[in-house]
């Protein structure tokens, strides 16, 4: 009895390495390693328990005919995925089921959740901050010849302004093995560990880096990476962290400037993406008595002049795309909107100017600047559980409005995208 427990644990532990070892990016070296495990299991069993019995080479053959058929099965697996029924990229996915009859007042951020935007927007940016960089900063007028790379960055990256890496980290916070990048080189597993000592960041390490989490940050994270480049390039010394600084300034002059909104507005078709599909949806809200507000960071003309190109073909001659919300608030200097007691100021959209009076009372057509969630809440009383509110930020747009109680939507755009490579699989 002792040898076949002994024996029923080997088996476990060669069926768990065909779990390990079999897995959709195997490679010839786990496949060695699968086919040589049944011949020492048996060469191990025969060598303790004598190798008479014939019961014994019977078991040991029905364990080896399992863990054969086990195998092909994981072979078996990339075709049986091939015959799975195709994604559907306009299908909706939950992991947690919410009764909409429940939800009485939908909210939405602008940027990239009803505004999209095409590619060429990051190469504007890019391009108006690089020539801030070098013009204020007085950065290498080469600099100027820089071409933003779309298929460089991605989201939820971090910058070490010690080091100059950029890194995508994983949940436990460890650096992806290929997400780490000293200017635009990928960095190996051992160049790494030579500069962190591990692939995970520990706490002290994670103060020195600055989070690039949204759309607007890939020109950032690539301008970053193509100076730390050129200095490397040229051999000239630098201080990571001043790279940093100098990047994101101009990266903030060009939004609150509004360089990158009278950019977009002066030709809206190469920047903005139209969708027949808004107009439809926020009607459909309206007519089933649903409440609605817009809540964005983005000044009032850059929306106002948006959301008419997007709606062009779609409203009438008379019709104003403010008349879809009950409120309209701009500028609300999210995620401060959240915590902060900022109050709200009326905007006059003739004067460019804003109202000194207390807004105790949000009236329809107007337009509101600034101003705070609690006191939003206190005007609309509009109750926690009975909000959703869409947008596409973690912090500014999610995290703030679910710990006020508020349901809340993530506008992920790379979803869309992968959902619709894999229905051409």
């Amino acid at each position: 009895m002792a040898s076949l427990r002994r024996l029923v644990s080997r088996t476990s532990i060669s069926l768990s390495r065909v779990y390990c070892n079999l897995g959709f990016g195997g490679t010839c070296r786990s496949y060695n390693a699968v086919n040589s495990a049944p011949l020492k299991l048996e060469e191990d069993t025969r060598a303790e328990m004598g190798g008479n019995s014939s019961l014994d080479t019977d078991e040991i053959a029905k364990i080896r005919q399992e863990f054969d058929a086990a195998k092909q099965s994981f072979l078996k697996i990339p075709e049986a995925l091939k015959g799975m029924p195709k994604m559907n990229p306009q299908g909706i996915y939950v992991n947690k089921n919410l009764n909409l009859d429940n939800i009485q007042v939908y909210g939405f951020d602008y940027d990239y959740t009803l505004a999209h935007y095409s590619s060429n927007l990051q190469s504007l940016i890019y391009d108006l901050a690089k020539e801030y960089m070098v013009n204020e900063f007085r950065y290498p007028e080469i600099c100027m010849n820089f071409r933003y790379d779309k298929d460089f960055p991605i989201r939820g990256l971090y910058y070490d302004k010690k080091n100059g890496c950029l890194l995508k980290l994983d949940f436990f916070g460890s650096i992806e093995p290929d997400g780490c990048y000293y200017g635009r080189r990928k960095l190996s597993l051992n160049e790494i560990k030579h500069i962190y000592g591990t692939r995970h960041i520990g706490r002290d390490q994670a103060r020195g880096l600055v989070g690039l989490m949204d759309f607007f940050c890939f020109s950032e994270a690539c301008l970053i990476a193509d100076i730390v480049q050129h200095f490397v390039d040229a051999k000239l010394e630098f201080d990571a962290s001043y790279i940093y600084q100098d990047v994101n300034c101009a990266i903030q002059h060009v939004h609150r400037s509004g360089l990158a909104h009278r950019g977009i507005l002066s030709d809206p078709c190469k920047y903005l993406v139209k969708n027949g599909q808004l107009l439809h949806f926020l009607r459909m809200l309206r007519e089933k008595g649903k409440k609605l507000f817009l809540l964005t960071n983005s000044p009032y003309y850059f929306v106002d002049g948006g959301m008419d190109f997007m709606l062009e073909d779609s409203l009438g001659c008379r019709d104003s795309w403010r008349e879809l919300f009950d409120v309209v608030i701009a500028k609300a200097n999210k995620p401060e909107f959240y915590t902060s007691e900022h109050p709200f100021r009326c905007y006059d959209t003739e004067r460019d100017t804003l109202a000194f009076t207390k807004v105790d009372k949000f009236l329809p057509g107007r337009i509101y600047y600034h101003g705070c969630l609690k006191s939003f809440l206190q005007i609309t009383k509009w109750n926690g559980p009975e909000v959703i509110y869409f947008g596409d930020h973690l912090f500014s747009d999610l995290r703030g409005p679910s710990k006020a109680g508020w349901r809340t939507a993530a506008i992920i755009h790379e979803l869309e995208a992968l959902s619709q490579r894999l229905s051409w699989l």
